[in-house]
Parts: C-alpha cells; structure tokens; sequence
C-alpha cells in the first residue's frame, strides 16, 4: 500500500502518491480527557430538573424523588445510590476553509457562543463547544396538554474546528491539531463558502464551493489513507493466534475502503456489515463520518436558495454522495441573535424567509437525523421533557437514559403515540380509548413515544 496511487480532484483533477517516507499526520484515535467546557444556551436547562421515579414493591407503589443538576454528569437520587447518566453525548464539528463563516454561525447557533470571528485566516485555534436544544413543536403540544410547569428540550453539541487549508494532511496550516480535533467528533457539519464580497478574504482569492469542499475532502481521505496503510501494515506482521479472526474481518474491509478512497470516494460510502463496522470504528476514519453541507449565503438569497448558482451547484454534488446540504445565512443569524423571538419572526417574514425550511433550525434538525438520533418524551403536571436515544434502543435501554436505576429494574413502559395523545388530549384519554400500551422489554421505541417507566430497584 505504500505505493499506492490516490487519484482526488482539488481544483482540477489531482494524482498523489501515498508514499512512504513523505512525512504525513498520523492520525490519532478519538482523544478523551480534557476539552473546552460547552457553552451552554440558557433557555437549555433551568438550575434543576425535578422529576418523580415510581417503583412497585408487590401491589404498593413507592415513589422516589431525584435532582438532576445540569453543571453535575450524574444524579443525586434521595433514597438511591448516586449513579452517573446514560447519555448519548454525540458531538457534531463545525468544519471549513478559513472565512467560509463557521465561527460566525456557530456563535448565531449557541447564542451565548464566544467563538472569535474575524476576517482573517485562522482566527479559531482551539475548538470551540455549545450545547443547543434540538427544536421540536411537539414539545410545546405536549406540554400544553399536561399543563406542565416545565418544558425541556433536548440537545445536540456542536463543536467550531479550526479551518482547514490545502496540505493539512501534512501539517500545513493548524491541519494536524485540526484532524485531531475532528477525529473525535460523530459527524461534520461542512460550511461551505455560497457568497460573493470582496470585503471578505478567500484563502484562494476567489468563491468556488465545489473547490473548497473538494479540498477539504482530499485532506481528509490522505488522512484516512495514511491510518489504513499503517494499519494493513500492522495486520501483515505476525499475529497473536485471538487476533487473527479479528483481522480476517478487517483486513479486507480496510482494502475496501482504500480502493473507494483511491477512487474519490469517502469510506462512508463503503458498505460494511456489523463486524466490520465495529472494526472500523476504532480508526475514527474522517471520511467515514457522516455530512452535511452547511450552504452559508447572502441573506438576499435565503428566499429563494435555488437562485443562487452556487448552491445548485452544491446540491447536485452532497446528492451524489448522498449528502444533504442546509441553506443559512451566517450574516443573517447573526443579526437575528440580538433579536426578540416576536422581532425575529417578522424580520424573517419580511425577508420572504421560512425559519423553517432553512436556517439555524433546519441545521439543528438535520444534525439530530443524520446521527441517526430519535425522540421520546415524558409528559406530566411536573414537567414535559424530550430525550434522546439512538435509533432501534429497546424500552429499557431508553429509560436508562434518564437514570441507569430505571434500566436494571425495568419493568414495563406505558406507552401512548404522539397521534394518540394529542388525539386523547393526555393519558387518561389515551387509557380511556385503550390506546395505552404496556411494552415490555423488548420493545423498541418508536420515534414520539409518550413513555412512563415502572421500575423496581
């Protein structure tokens, strides 16, 4: 593999040999520990989240109160031992060429974001993390239902990443720090350059989004080229005889995927079954993680995204790869950030501008889907409250996300549609009509999912 050709277009159609003895990043595997503290928006969490655990001992049911504190990762149960929170804790990266507007959205998206945004290459070094709720109208339904004191989004973490330059594969620009910063994300938001202003610098002198993601593309497979190679290397040597199964798996999945790569073609395109794929996982391949483009766009524009040619011309590309691409308009966002919600609603419709269809919104939503991330809520009198599960948890592993007491001792999950409850108008509607369910614990759970946990510890 060491001589192998990789042929990617960057500007125009580029060969490169990945030879050994060329001084390339070796890309380390997701890095654990220290990191910036998120920045949290503050309508995200109140100080605490008082919720009810009820438990069955034989006929009688008892209950148990518990606190969960936001700055804390684990919850202090009156009567429980203190147990940490399953949580999904999937991040999402904010990546780009220099002055494409990732600090400047990011900052718009976090709202009390601190992300420095100039008009100059590099102004971001190290990454900066917010916490942002995920928007959904059925919360607000819900809780309007229950007449709840409380309602409480989920979230989703998005991390701003340094830019990115031609050579970053081999050091030039931040591009080492920066594929390590990356490497730890579970998908990219790619901010692509759809703007025309001479007031505000290109590294390339010049707008061509296909040649900006084309080139940051092409840092990333030389990347995940390198850590296959050595990889292949260390499966060639002689193996322990528990590690040869392993790398009968392996081996050929990795040749796979750098024949895609060789071909222009990210690892995520690779289809891997699940052997492989847990395999692979422990590379942390950048090509492998899932994308979205971020079409970031004069403000004018935003009514009708489809005029703008540069956009088009992105559309036609992210479909080609099976990407979808967010039209937004960091200049906008920005604007809208000081803005009362009321104010913002009609700065938006005077523009023509759905907040909806585009926008900080869609971006967040589309974020939420590609992470293969679902929805459940818990609704009462207390609080309405949204979680986030992976897709295909059963019933159980759902309900150790809000404790891990609630997972060893489930017993069943009373489970009303979203449909269902808003048809009913609430649970007793719901028991009255026979539309409750009682799931067990092979359920999985079904996106909306109106859930309530009996458990027994």
């Amino acid at each position: 593999m060491g001589s192998s050709m990789l042929s990617l277009r960057c500007n125009a159609q580029v060969s490169l040999r990945a030879a050994s003895g060329v001084r390339r990043h070796h890309a380390t595997r997701a890095i654990t520990g220290t990191g910036p503290r998120p920045a949290i928006s503050p309508f995200t969490f109140p100080a605490t989240l008082p919720l009810r655990a009820s438990t069955f001992h034989g006929r009688k049911m008892a209950s148990q109160h518990f606190v969960i504190s936001p700055s804390s990762s684990s919850i202090g149960v009156r009567g429980f031992r203190s147990a940490a929170v399953t949580s999904m804790a999937l991040t999402t990266g904010f990546v780009g060429l220099p002055n494409v507007g990732k600090s400047t959205l990011f900052n718009a998206l976090v709202e009390n974001g601190k992300a420095e945004a100039a008009n100059f290459p590099f102004c971001t070094i190290e990454p900066n993390a917010g916490i942002v709720p995920v928007p959904d109208p059925r919360l607000q339904v819900l809780s309007d239902i229950s007449a709840s004191e409380k309602t409480i989004a989920t979230t989703c973490e998005f991390i701003d990443i340094a830019g990115i330059v031609k050579g970053a594969s081999e050091g030039a620009g931040l591009g080492n720090k920066f594929l390590s910063h990356i490497r730890q994300v579970d998908s990219i938001v790619q901010v692509v350059r759809c703007f025309e202003d001479d007031d505000v610098i290109h590294v390339d002198g010049r707008v061509d989004p296909l040649a900006d993601v084309e080139c940051i593309n092409l840092e990333l497979a030389l990347a995940d080229v390198t850590q296959i190679e050595k990889r292949l290397e260390k499966l060639g040597k002689k193996l322990k005889p528990e590690e040869r199964a392993n790398a009968e798996i392996e081996k050929p999945a990795l040749e796979r995927i750098m024949a895609a790569l060789e071909e222009g073609k990210p690892a995520r395109t690779v289809e891997l079954n699940e052997d492989e794929q847990k395999l692979i996982d422990g590379l942390c391949l950048l090509t492998g993680k899932k994308v979205i483009y971020a079409a970031n766009m004069a403000e004018d524009d935003m009514a009708d995204p489809d005029s703008n040619p540069h956009v088009r011309a992105l559309k036609e590309y992210a479909a080609a790869e099976g990407s979808e691409v967010v039209t937004v308009s960091a200049q906008l966002e920005s604007e809208l950030r000081d803005l009362p919600e009321e104010e913002r609603a009609e700065f938006l419709s005077d523009l023509g501008v759905s907040g909806e269809d585009g926008g900080l919104k869609a971006l967040v939503r589309a974020t939420y889907q590609t992470l293969g991330l679902r929805t459940y809520f818990t609704s009462g009198e207390k609080e309405t409250r949204a979680w986030t599960i992976k897709a295909g948890m059963t019933a159980p592993q759902a309900a150790g996300v809000i404790h891990t007491d609630f997972e060893k001792g489930f017993i069943r999950a009373e489970t009303i549609g979203f449909d269902d409850y808003l048809e009913c108008k609430g649970e007793s509607g719901a028991r009255a009509k026979g539309v409750l369910r009682s799931e067990g614990k092979e359920y999985v759970v079904k996106e909306g999912d109106v859930m309530l946990f009996r458990f027994n510890v």
